[in-house]
Parts: structure tokens; sequence; C-alpha cells
């Protein structure tokens, strides 16, 4: 337990649950203002899903329009993974949904954290193998830079000057029962 309080002690938090809701209403508003509501949202695996949720959520008071959301599993599609890592640290395979098909719509990729770009890269590689999109799109809780990849959000809901040794936290309360964005030293999830 003290160990759990010296690492939050070492984190800053950046966002709290209110701003998180206020955020996620503005990114909602800059779809709709851009795209309308004849698209598609896809999470990615884990915090992406929720944060697809609420943002379809938002969209729908906005438009009065139902917006369809899916969820996308990157696994097999990382370039972190391959056969020459132990079988105890390959990434289980989550499950990919998208309830109606992709031909012909705007698509919005939601992810928590904007980093390398390469989960990203990921993602648009598993997509079109579901078909071919009118446009892809992306909308991120954060962005905190260091690319690796010529990556950039449509979308984004706070810029975060990191260094790359830093980690960001995102907390959603549908995964980690609190919602929250911290940076600091700590390693954990997020990024």
């Amino acid at each position: 337990m003290a160990d759990k309080r010296a690492a939050r002690a070492r984190r800053i938090q950046i966002m709290d649950a209110g701003e998180i809701e206020r955020t996620i209403a503005r990114m909602a508003s800059e779809i709709v203002e851009s795209n309308g509501s004849d698209l598609l949202l896809v999470g990615i695996h884990t915090r992406g899903i929720p944060l697809a949720r609420r943002l379809a959520e938002r969209i729908s008071v906005l438009t009065g329009a139902e917006v369809p959301v899916g969820r996308l599993d990157i696994t097999l599609y990382r370039d972190d993974v391959g056969p020459w890592r132990p079988a105890h640290q390959q990434p289980l395979l989550k499950e990919t949904v998208l309830p109606v098909p992709i031909n012909d719509l705007v698509v919005f990729l939601v992810d928590d954290v904007l980093f390398t770009g390469r989960t990203i890269r990921a993602a648009l590689g598993s997509l079109v193998d579901y078909g071919r999109p009118r446009a892809v799109r992306l909308a991120v809780l954060v962005d905190r830079g260091h690319r690796e990849l010529p990556i950039a959000a449509d979308v984004v809901g706070k810029v975060l000057q990191t260094t790359s040794t830093e980690d960001v936290q995102v907390h959603l309360a549908e995964v980690d029962g609190d919602d929250g964005v911290w940076v600091g030293k700590e390693a954990g999830h997020g990024g």
C-alpha cells in the first residue's frame, strides 16, 4: 500500500472526471461540425472503446442520430509482437466487432493516448482488412507528442508536453473504476 501511495505522489493529475467529461463533449461537437453524424466510431482496445461509446452518446444527443460503435483489436498488426518474444510476453487476442460494413463510411478510430503513432499504424492495417472506408479519421483524448511515424489526430482532447520517459496514464471508469489523466515517472498503462 505504501508503494502505491509513493507512486501516486510521483504523478501529477492533469485531468479529473469533470474535465474529461467536458473534453469529450467538445470532441463530439468537433466531430459533428466537420463530419455530421453519418459515421462509425471504432474504439481501439482497451480504453478507446469506452471513449468511443461516450463520444457516440454525445453525438447522439447533439444530432438525434444513433452512432454505431465498434471495437478493434490490433494485436496481430503490432510491430513489437513476434516469435522472438517468449510466449508469456505475447499479448492476448481480443475481439474485433464492427456493427456495420465500413465501406464508404467515415470511420473515426478512437484511442486514449497518441504517442509514437505505432498503435494507430497497426489500427489502420487492421481496419482495412474489413473494407474500404470513405475516410479514416483519428480522435484521441490525449496527444503527448514524440511521434515516430507521420500520424496526426483530427480531433484531440488535450495536448500534453511530456518527455519520452514520462508515463501518461488515462483512467476511465468503465475499465479502471475512476476517470482521470496523470503524468509521471511511474510505469503503467497508457501511451
